[in-house]
């Protein structure tokens, strides 16, 4: 028996809270994560989910394009001379000023026009992609961590928890557990609303099961239900030994969040992976307040994701734990580049995401978004870093697996980014994402579109997208030899319209505006 098996034999959800009763614990029925590893590894990964859609040119801004933004969202776009820079090129919306100290510190990395091809603009499926890691177009019912954690810990959740893995392997501060966990037999995680205030969920006496109707599920059900608070007396043991040391600001559920999960790393909890949420990124209106574009309801969601992983990290700073843990953000999509008529912004396609952690490489990943003209109807920002590749990279660099492993998880054509550095050596890893010297001809153009760059050697990938982010073409060349390489794609059978043309080879990689026109 199963999660889903039950699932389809009692149509019941397992997230059981009609058992619950409104207690602060919730089971999923199962549970695990570590990794390609050793068991006692003390690795951490924190995954902050931004709920609705961020508006990821309100975030991280391209100065060298305000013309560009001033033309297309100027009612709601930050006034230049108050964006927090981190280069002469690049910059933070102004509420975000702790994590712009952190990039100072060297304790932040920004990766660019983050996404997939074929972008879905749905909140329930592109959640669903980025919590599968799967392609657009393929449905997968398990989480990019769960499929990782069936493959070290098959039987699960039966022989969970052991004498060598007592602790939950994932979890999560709030009330349901996280999709990315998601494994084969149920979820790798439990979901715990205040660690200091669990109470155990009633234990039937033991029965001959199999003598009764449902006897199977009510099997399954008390399996779990010993399992919870087995978990549940690790983690209140947990978070009474555990302290926090830093100054958390008041009013801020992501804060509240992140500082009870500090309190359970010092508290000696060997869960690996941890998730915090944090919502109301779907800004279709009001996004700013008229009279003061760096006010409204964006940023304010911006000041409380930056003054809580800042309050977070300087905790984890006191508590000698910043070693251990790396943190990532996302969000579902981007916002499309052009504002709408209600002062905010209507669902896109890419966008920027953070890495934090003094393990991260502290470097700007990718390209600034370059603002088209004129704008293509509904454009998003075009991808340039595909995020199973973000996914893959902490895998390998993090928890030690083999990239075949993560090819076989995750991406088959998974190319890993230098986006964490060793903590335990002082040699930098000097390998970066690069921008390709790509020369594009005809631009406009009306039949062929030609490429000609340096190849440094191996598979090479090109994807013609619409405004809307969706591949109208895309080719492959295996194996091609290093060199000059010209390159042609056929768009004749295409109607008039801009483009974007994007072309990848190993850490090499280019997206550039086409116009066809006949």
């Amino acid at each position: 028996m199963n999660r889903r098996h039950f699932i389809k034999k009692t149509g019941v959800s397992l997230t059981i809270p009609f058992l619950l009763n409104g207690l602060d614990i919730f089971a999923q029925a199962e549970s695990p994560f570590l990794s390609g590893m050793d068991p006692f590894d003390d690795k951490i990964l924190i995954l902050i989910q931004m709920n609705g859609g961020n508006d990821g040119l309100n975030m991280v801004i391209p100065i060298d394009q305000y013309e560009g933004l001033m033309r297309v969202r100027s009612n709601i776009a930050l006034p230049e001379s108050k964006v927090l820079k981190l280069t002469d090129k690049l910059g933070l919306h102004s509420r975000m000023t702790g994590m712009a100290t952190m990039y100072k510190e060297e304790k932040l990395g920004v990766l660019q026009s983050v996404g997939y091809p074929n972008q879905n603009r749905s909140h329930f499926r592109s959640t669903d992609i980025w919590n599968s890691a799967s392609t657009s177009n393929v449905y997968i019912n398990s989480g990019w961590i769960g499929r990782f954690l069936d493959s070290k810990y098959p039987g699960f959740p039966e022989k969970y928890p052991s004498i060598e893995y007592p602790d939950p392997f994932a979890l999560t501060i709030g009330s349901t557990v996280s999709q990315t966990c998601e494994g084969t037999s149920g979820n790798f995680g439990i979901a715990v609303n205040d660690p200091k205030n669990l109470r155990a969920l009633a234990e039937n006496d033991a029965e001959n099961f199999e003598s009764i109707s449902y006897g199977e599920e009510l099997k399954y059900l008390q399996k779990s239900i010993l399992q919870t608070n087995a978990y549940s007396k690790l983690i209140q043991k947990a978070a009474e030994k555990g302290k926090n040391l830093a100054a958390y600001p008041n009013n801020n559920s992501l804060a509240t969040q992140l500082k009870s999960i500090a309190l359970l790393i010092s508290g000696g909890l060997k869960s690996k992976v941890y998730i915090a949420r944090i919502g109301g990124f779907d800004t279709h209106a009001n996004q700013t307040i008229s009279t003061d574009n760096t006010t409204g309801t964006h940023a304010e969601l911006l000041g409380s994701l930056s003054t809580a992983i800042e309050a977070f990290q300087k905790d984890l700073e006191l508590l000698n734990l910043s070693n251990r843990v790396v943190g990532m953000t996302y969000s579902e999509f981007g916002r499309q580049i052009q504002s709408n008529n209600s002062g905010g912004t209507d669902h896109g396609n890419a966008a920027p995401l953070f890495l934090f952690g003094t393990c991260v490489q502290n470097r700007i990943t990718g390209e600034n978004v370059q603002i088209p003209n004129p704008i293509p109807s509904q454009a998003g920002v075009s991808m340039q870093i595909d995020f199973r590749n973000i996914y893959g990279s902490i895998l390998v660099d993090w928890f030690g697996v083999k990239e075949n492993e993560v090819k076989q998880l995750i991406f088959s054509d998974f190319v890993k980014l230098p986006i964490i550095k060793n903590c335990q050596t002082a040699t930098p890893v000097n390998e970066v994402l690069l921008p390709m010297f790509v020369e594009l001809y005809p631009n406009p153009t009306w039949g062929p579109i030609n490429l000609i760059f340096q190849s440094v050697g191996g598979d090479c990938y090109l994807h013609l997208m619409n405004g809307q982010g969706q591949t109208i073409k895309q080719q492959k060349w295996n194996g091609m030899f290093s060199g000059e390489q010209n390159l042609q794609m056929d768009v004749s059978d295409l109607s008039n319209g801009i483009y974007f043309v994007h072309i990848r080879q190993g850490l090499q990689h280019k997206t550039m505006q086409v116009v066809l026109q006949r």
